[in-house]
């Protein structure tokens, strides 16, 4: 409980700097939790790998956000000029996962965006071994993209609030 409380003091990196060393340790937890999405992925029981991905990408969006100061909680705290900046940048930048609670229902939202890989993920889940491999390797791309654009989201969204 002690690490959650400290984790939700963080505040919006307001340095160039700042928000670069933030962003270099969310795209190295990025590049991780593909790694495990993609192992989970070559596990050949069906449905598994999708519930995997959904918690798995979920709660790196959390992290992500947490990192930036850009939870809700994190934000409520904030001045309220910088509460509506941070609302209307995440708005304005299409930043869809910033500042909201993470649910399942959204990320599946944000997944089917990306419905074609998703298929093809689930197609060459029934060709064996290979089929497995090939499943592992999008799911792995895909998690990265997602993750990569989420903490762009955020660099922006931080880098917009910074301005002002």
């Amino acid at each position: 409980m002690k690490n959650q409380t400290s984790a939700e003091s963080i505040v919006l990196p307001s340095t160039s700097e700042a928000i670069e060393q933030v962003r270099s340790r969310c795209l190295r937890l990025v590049q991780k939790r593909a790694a495990i999405a993609a192992g989970v992925a070559v596990v050949p029981l069906p449905g598994v790998g999708m519930l995997s991905d959904l918690a798995t990408f979920a709660l790196l969006v959390e992290e992500i956000n947490q990192a930036f100061g850009l939870t809700p909680a994190q934000i409520e705290r904030l001045h309220p000029r910088m509460r509506v900046a941070v609302y209307e940048a995440a708005a304005a930048l299409g930043g869809m996962l910033v500042g909201k609670v993470v649910t399942r229902e959204l990320v599946l939202k944000v997944l089917r965006k990306a419905g074609v890989k998703l298929t093809a993920k689930s197609v060459l889940r029934v060709v064996p071994l290979a089929g497995q491999i090939a499943s592992a390797a999008i799911g792995f791309a895909l998690f990265r993209q997602m993750g990569y654009q989420h903490v762009a989201a955020c660099v922006k969204v931080a880098q917009e609030v910074a301005k002002q």
